[in-house]
């Protein structure tokens, strides 16, 4: 009755389960924190990828039909009530201001490359129809408000 295991096998109690090992269901509700102490919401899921069986990434609530994913990259680690972030994400409806503090408009979309998620670029909006868009490059900081390396004046002249 050969099963394909060269040696027994044998399943382990659950008093065997090595030290740092949990379900992933530990970790929905837990609040989501960066560096700075800002607050982005709570876990809402986590995303395992179904080959190597590593976390992927997480999907943040961050209100009412408020869900983003962030992935992996941005996880720093968790404790008993929180997720730590290792940076800030760029999230839509942030407000976006110049590198001398002044208001230029919020984030209206993120640009993403298709196969691997990552940030091209930004859609800043000025709440009227005027948009522009910010390439990943021209973000100087990423909290509470994305800041631009970038003037007010040369961000008007952006396309």
């Amino acid at each position: 009755m050969d099963k394909g295991f060269s040696k027994p096998y044998r399943m382990a109690a659950l008093e065997e389960i090595p030290q740092n090992n949990c379900t992933a269901d530990t970790f929905t509700g837990k609040r989501v924190v960066d560096r700075e102490g800002i607050k982005y919401g709570e876990v809402k899921h986590i995303h395992i990828n179904s080959k190597t069986l590593a976390v992927s990434g997480v999907t943040i609530h961050q209100g009412f039909h408020k869900d983003y994913y962030l992935p992996a990259e941005y996880i720093d680690h968790f404790t008993e009530e929180t997720l730590l972030l290792s940076r800030s994400p760029v999230r839509t409806n942030v407000q976006v201001v110049d590198i001398d503090g002044h208001k230029l408009g919020k984030i209206k979309r993120l640009v993403k490359d298709p196969q691997t998620n990552e940030l091209h670029s930004i859609e800043v909006s000025d709440g009227l129809i005027h948009t522009r868009i910010v390439t990943k490059s021209d973000i100087w900081g990423v909290g509470e408000k994305v800041i631009l390396k970038l003037t007010k004046d040369q961000f008007k002249n952006l396309h």
